[in-house]
């Protein structure tokens, strides 16, 4: 029998050649984040993306000690901030707040993406999932006495091609949502694009578009200001945000679902112990009963479902908006 003293000894020596053999990414981990991280917005600021990684950069600062910048990165549905995310290094130190449009529609929508949105990512977690909502300019509804989603059909049939569709760019949900409702209904509008939320919202309201099928939580505000005015949303369930909104479906359009999603991705690479970590962070930030009413009160449902579980979701939203892109017919060069 080996003596109590040499069976330490040889405990330990154990250990350490375990320790040694550990991925190197596995250790990277460790002291994991030693400096200030990044969090690329591939949209304009005041956007639904932009609102989602202002509030996790603001939570994972006050939980990490270090300064977490969100970093708006706006151009080509997307595509220009997530294609740099994608080439930066994967060592957790520059995430992005990834969307419907960069990861579930996009690769349907394009001819060519200058980022793999499969392989050149690691899914982190899912932030937010928000319903669109079709929303008018309040003086273009009184104008063509436009109450509800059947006066708006009976007006752009009567008028095709005459409505401006506002959009927040190419190949978005807020285009794909819009373009459904098209093929649906039976109608023609006018798309217009816009390089985001805001610089869309912002012409909606002044008239020089007329409507819109907008995130709701970057709507919302000017929803309950009377600047904005709401027909229906468009996920299969209202809104708690706002209840006496219908559906698409009450509204008349039979089968219409559509809705947006907001979660944050690593490069491909980054090694799972940060992602666990930055995983569990979030959630625990989401989880936080001033944080959940904070984005409950714009219309988002928080998530912070595990990496696997957001993987899974990233690949039946693909096929679902390939469905729907196929049949809207919208494609981009």
């Amino acid at each position: 029998m080996l003596a109590a003293p040499f069976r330490g000894r040889l405990a330990l020596a154990a250990c350490l050649a375990a320790a040694a053999l550990l991925p190197a990414a596995a250790q990277a981990g460790a002291g994991y984040p030693a400096r200030d991280v990044k969090i690329i917005v591939p949209f304009p600021a005041g956007g639904t993306a932009d609102i989602a990684a202002r509030v996790v950069a603001a939570e994972l600062g006050k939980a990490w000690g270090k300064a977490v910048v969100v970093d708006n990165k706006a151009g080509a549905g997307g595509n220009v901030g997530t294609a740099e995310a994608a080439r930066a290094k994967p060592d957790g130190y520059t995430l992005l707040m990834g969307t419907v449009s960069t990861h579930a529609i996009n690769p349907s929508v394009y001819a060519k993406l200058p980022y793999d949105p499969v392989k050149d990512f690691t899914p982190v977690t899912l932030v937010i999932p928000v319903p669109n909502v079709l929303e008018l300019n309040p003086a273009f509804a009184d104008k063509h006495g436009i109450r509800n989603v059947a006066d708006l059909i009976k007006y752009l049939k009567a008028n095709p091609g005459s409505v401006n569709m506002a959009s927040t760019g190419n190949g978005t949900s807020t285009h794909l949502s819009g373009e459904l409702f098209q093929t649906m209904t039976g109608t023609r509008m006018t798309h217009v694009p816009y390089k985001g939320s805001s610089p869309a919202l912002t012409d909606v309201m002044a008239g020089s578009a007329d409507l819109i099928f907008d995130n709701l939580p970057s709507s919302m505000g000017f929803i309950k200001g009377g600047k904005l005015r709401p027909l229906a949303v468009t996920t299969t369930a209202r809104s708690p945000a706002l209840p006496d909104v219908p559906t698409m479906a009450e509204a008349g359009v039979q089968g219409y679902e559509a809705s947006s999603w907001f979660g944050l991705l690593a490069p491909a690479g980054t090694s799972q112990e940060i992602v666990d970590k930055i995983q569990r962070d979030v959630a625990a930030a989401l989880r936080q009963a001033p944080v959940r009413a904070q984005l409950q009160a714009q219309g988002a449902t928080p998530s912070g479902n595990t990496p696997a579980q957001f993987t899974q979701f990233m690949a039946r939203e693909t096929v679902k908006w390939a469905a729907v892109v196929k049949q809207s017919g919208a494609k981009v060069d």
